[in-house]
């Protein structure tokens, strides 16, 4: 298994990262804490394995805190995940965050899982945040994974 190197995103990524994104999440557009935002334009990193995208992390800064937009690893337990969270972790630090924070969806046990292993603890839960978010970006399924009904969004966080 060869390695991976963390870079910052560049303008010549742009493409591959709106491929991705609505290959992995069907649209560009994400809605949290009912902003309404496109992923595709926020700074973020790429893991590169074998001169090709293995992963994408993409996080926005306002004030002290910093949140996780997206995060993508194409490669599953190869530390590629935890690597892109240093990334930006290390960016947030330096620009003098002292929270750096994700939501995911109720759905999804296995980014729950990811984060709390990762430090991260749970911070708050909206109930049926979704329902009111299809008003907003009307694509967001009923049904998530595993066939879970899609309602909750759940925030997790690391003090830093």
């Amino acid at each position: 298994m060869s390695r991976f190197q963390i870079r910052p995103l560049s303008d010549d990524d742009r493409a591959w990262v709106i491929s991705l994104l609505e290959e992995q999440w069907g649209s560009v557009r994400f809605v949290t804490h009912g902003r309404l935002f496109k992923a595709d334009e926020d700074p973020g990193f790429a893991a590169i394995r074998d001169e090709k995208p293995a992963g994408l992390i993409m996080y926005h800064i306002e004030g002290k805190q910093c949140e996780i937009t997206v995060l993508n690893s194409l490669v599953e337990s190869a530390g590629i995940g935890t690597a892109l969270i240093e990334a930006v972790r290390d960016t947030a630090v330096k620009a003098g965050c002292k929270r750096l924070w994700v939501i995911t969806t109720n759905d999804n046990t296995k980014a729950l899982h990811f984060y709390q292993k990762r430090g991260f603890t749970l911070a708050a839960v909206y109930p049926n945040s979704l329902e009111k978010y299809r008003e907003i970006k009307p694509e967001i399924p009923l049904t998530g994974m595993d066939g879970i009904p899609l309602r909750d969004e759940i925030e997790l966080e690391l003090l830093i």
